[in-house]
């Protein structure tokens, strides 16, 4: 089951170009992804740069636990959930989710799945940098 999950947690630059060809899959008529990126203003404030920190034993393994009930629940080909680690500034990558399947409408519902799910209960922290302080929030807007 593992061949069809591609999921890591990463300091460098997220390579879209190699996620969507590892879903790229000949029985699939839909692939859906989601790209999250590093947007300017946050909590009132003018964001200058983030940094994101994560237990990243116990969020790999919740990404891959997201990644089998995505599988169960929706007749999936193959799945992609990776997020950055480290400093990021604006405009960078730091999610992606992706979702490969026979019809559009499983890959559309798994990906929002993923992306809600992994906000939700992956152990990752953002340390927002503004010009005249920071903040620890959750990964979660």
């Amino acid at each position: 089951m593992k061949e069809k999950f591609l999921i890591t947690l990463t300091e460098t630059t997220l390579n879209i170009n190699a996620y969507q060809q590892f879903l790229a899959c000949e029985q699939s008529g839909g692939t859906v992804t989601f790209l999250g990126t590093v947007r300017d203003f946050s909590q009132g404030k003018s964001v200058v740069s983030l940094s994101f920190e994560a237990y990243e034993s116990m969020a790999l393994k919740e990404m891959e636990k997201l990644a089998i009930i995505a599988s169960e629940k929706w007749e999936l080909h193959k799945i992609v959930i990776v997020h950055a680690i480290g400093k990021k500034e604006i405009g960078d990558a730091v999610v992606f989710i992706g979702t490969s399947s026979k019809h559009r409408a499983e890959a559309f519902d798994a990906t929002r799945f993923l992306i809600d799910e992994l906000k939700e209960k992956v152990p990752i922290w953002k340390h927002e940098f503004y010009n005249d302080s920071s903040s620890w929030l959750n990964a979660t807007p």
